[in-house]
């Protein structure tokens, strides 16, 4: 199974993929990642913080992002270029996350998509915002 081409892609497009941010989701992502900050896995320390209590490390929900273009659009095959972003609010354990991409441009010759990145919460705010340039699959 191959996700959507270049020429199945329209500006425009949108996918998006949610997940409640567990505990669980916490300590693994410090144990794969080699990220054990205390705002993270140490409630004690994390309560004593601005946020006042632990929240999930960013890239976790950059992750999600990557589920949507890894699993939807474009989908299997794809390939990452580049991705800039800006986190702008933390996410608690417990946060329902969505994120979603959505086509902003699309350049044939060169065979890349440009997509829209945003991550919001249970409550409609964002989270984090930002831009990838992926390599769509070819056509087998």
């Amino acid at each position: 199974m191959i996700g959507k081409t270049i020429d199945q892609l329209h500006v425009g497009e949108t996918a998006q993929f949610s997940k409640t941010v567990s505990e669980t989701d916490v300590y693994l992502f410090a144990g794969i990642s080699g990220d054990f900050n205390p705002a993270h896995i140490n409630e004690h320390y994390a309560s004593n913080t601005f946020f006042k209590t632990r929240i999930a490390h960013g890239l976790l929900s950059a992750g999600f992002l990557s589920a949507v273009l890894a699993n939807q659009l474009p989908g299997p095959g794809t390939i990452f270029i580049s991705v800039a972003l800006k986190f702008l609010a933390p996410v608690p354990i417990g946060d329902t996350i969505t994120a979603q991409a959505e086509v902003a441009e699309i350049d044939k010759t060169k065979h890349r998509v440009t997509l829209k990145l945003t991550c919001i919460n249970q409550e409609g705010k964002p989270v984090l915002a930002g831009e990838a340039v992926v390599s769509p699959p070819k056509a087998s």
